[in-house]
């Protein structure tokens, strides 16, 4: 009987240990099969453009195929939660975004994840400014000078952006805040439908990506008002920032990264943190980079898991403070 007893407690401690071996093993060997990096939004944006050069530049050290796979809806909200349940196996990653991660949350209050528990920073890649362009019938010129106008029309400008919820929406309540004027919202699904309708003189203003403005602009089709980063972008040296333009401390960019869902194993995210830096360091990467306006920010884990945690402070309480809600 002592016997039997022994050799049960020997095979379920045995049994115990399984499920970790088999984890540890997992992970030495990942991966074994193609990745995915889900995008929560539609394709043609900012944010496809630097997945799929992601995932292209990485598919390769990786030794399977990275692919990009859109989930838009609901300002990113949609993708994000399929995302937080997803196996935490290193096989479902999630293109991190401002919006996404650090305004959504309490902007949705049925967002459906948590950006700091049901997700594991895998490492920064990217910071974006986005820009606010005019249409040239538009009698402003500036920042300051939009602030004049809107102030003598009050709540009578308006101003289109890519979607409730994204950095462009969230730049204009932002402008609204610090200067005392009152616009009007226009949501689109897309950056692009913005741009068209400003071109179409549907809207005076828009909030777009720099890759969406930036041949319009060149044309004289649109006019750059300003950038909303702290320094000017490469792309655009000679468009002044909103902090250049009399409101300090303005900024409202686009910062990207890598997460995966929590609870994946700790080797996954060191592997995957390795390859999204030495992608970043990449004369290649930063070529592709700038045309399109964007800087490679390379980062450990943990300091991308303090960047989105300083976000969503920073625009959470801002929505808050405004009452916003999305739609």
């Amino acid at each position: 009987m002592k016997l039997r007893r022994r050799q049960f407690l020997h095979l379920a401690a045995g049994a115990a240990v399984l499920p970790a071996i088999s984890r540890f093993a997992m992970a030495q060997a990942y991966p074994t099969r193609p990745i995915t990096i889900v995008d929560t939004f539609p394709p043609g944006g900012l944010s496809s453009i630097l997945a799929r050069i992601l995932a292209d530049k990485i598919s390769g050290p990786l030794g399977q195929q990275v692919v990009v796979d859109q989930r838009g809806g609901a300002a990113g909200t949609l993708g994000a939660r399929q995302v937080a349940r997803s196996a935490p196996d290193g096989y479902t990653l999630m293109l991190g975004f401002t919006g996404t991660l650090a305004i959504a949350p309490s902007l949705y209050p049925d967002a459906g994840y948590d950006p700091r528990k049901d997700f594991a920073p895998i490492g920064m890649i990217g910071m974006a400014p986005t820009t606010l362009i005019a249409n040239p019938a538009f009698p402003v010129h500036s920042i300051a000078e939009l602030i004049v106008h809107a102030r003598q029309s009050p709540g009578k400008v308006n101003f289109g952006s890519p979607g409730v919820g994204t950095v462009g929406h969230i730049a204009g309540e932002l402008l609204m805040s610090m200067s005392g004027i009152k616009l009007s919202h226009v949501p689109y699904r897309v950056s692009a439908q913005v741009l068209t309708d400003l071109l179409g003189g549907h809207v005076p203003l828009g909030f777009v990506p720099v890759p969406v403005s930036y041949e319009s602009a060149r044309n004289g089709l649109v006019r750059m008002l300003g950038v909303t980063s702290l320094k000017r972008s490469s792309l655009l040296p000679e468009v002044p920032t909103f902090a250049e333009q009399g409101l300090p401390g303005f900024e409202a960019v686009l910062r990207y990264g890598l997460v995966a869902p929590a609870g994946t194993p700790r080797s996954i995210i060191e592997r995957l943190n390795k390859e999204l830096r030495a992608a970043l360091a990449s004369d290649d990467i930063r070529a592709r980079f700038a045309i399109i306006g964007a800087e490679p920010l390379a980062s450990t884990s943990e300091e991308y898991a303090a960047e989105i945690d300083r976000e969503e402070i920073k625009w959470s309480t801002l929505v808050k403070a405004l009452g916003l809600k999305g739609e």
